[in-house]
């Protein structure tokens, strides 16, 4: 059946000398596999540009229900990006967030809010100005909402050690070793309480960005099964210190 969806673009690989297989989170089916045949040649209508990571696509597709890839009859660039590709300090976010969402997102499975979030998430921070380094931790932090353990925002004085394994703010001491400090615990409440955004007008110093998206890391892992090791983070520390 040859349709039409909106996509954002999560990851490619080479496939022969000139075709890709491209992993796109869809409007209408959820995460799918496409082959872009050609898209390496010469004479090819379709760039690699197109499909680079966090790209909002929208292609015409030989859809196929239990199929395992599905090939690209036209592809395009419904949204094209001021910033994202042209900023180092945006494209290596970019590239970290891709990579997350390719380990986070593995169902086959039609999720239009999530779909929605992820379209207007990509906006917002290709026309972000100010305090732009902020928002792969924002982004990660309102992506659990949608993936179902976003934490539960009861931060007091009593309550002000963040719990990764149960999703809560907790009094001390804990009997394992996977929380927050009290510094952690309340830069992450802060975060909690703003949305994308708001997060350009959030101030968090280098060590706390790193220690913080460490720690969502760690979340996301006792949280999704298998969710494995994310090879972008150290060049995502390195590039924005």
């Amino acid at each position: 059946m040859l349709t039409t969806v909106k996509g954002l673009v999560l990851h490619h690989i080479d496939y022969g000398e000139s075709s890709v297989i491209a992993h796109v989170y869809t409007d209408l089916y959820g995460r799918i596999s496409v082959m872009i045949s050609g898209i390496r040649g010469r004479r090819s209508k379709f760039s690699i540009n197109m499909i680079q990571a966090l790209s909002l696509v929208e292609m015409e597709i030989y859809y196929r229900q239990n199929q395992t890839i599905h090939r690209v009859k036209e592809l395009g660039n419904y949204i094209k990006y001021h910033s994202i590709p042209y900023d180092i300090f945006k494209s290596t976010q970019a590239m970290f967030i891709a990579e997350v969402l390719h380990k986070s997102l593995r169902e086959e499975e039609t999720n239009k809010q999530l779909f929605d979030f992820l379209e207007h998430a990509v906006q917002v921070f290709d026309l972000q100005e100010r305090n732009a380094n902020n928002f792969h931790v924002m982004f990660l932090v309102q992506l659990t909402r949608y993936l179902g353990f976003y934490p539960h925002d009861n931060y007091s004085e009593g309550t002000c050690i963040f719990d990764l394994r149960n999703g809560n703010f907790t009094a001390s001491p804990l009997s394992h070793p996977d929380y927050l400090n009290q510094s952690l615990s309340l830069s992450l409440h802060r975060l909690l309480a703003a949305n994308l955004q708001e997060a350009e007008n959030i101030e968090l110093k280098y060590d706390v960005r790193v220690a913080l998206i460490h720690a969502l890391i760690d979340y996301f892992s006792l949280h999704i099964q298998d969710f494995g090791k994310i090879k972008s983070i150290d060049v995502l520390r390195d590039v924005l210190g």
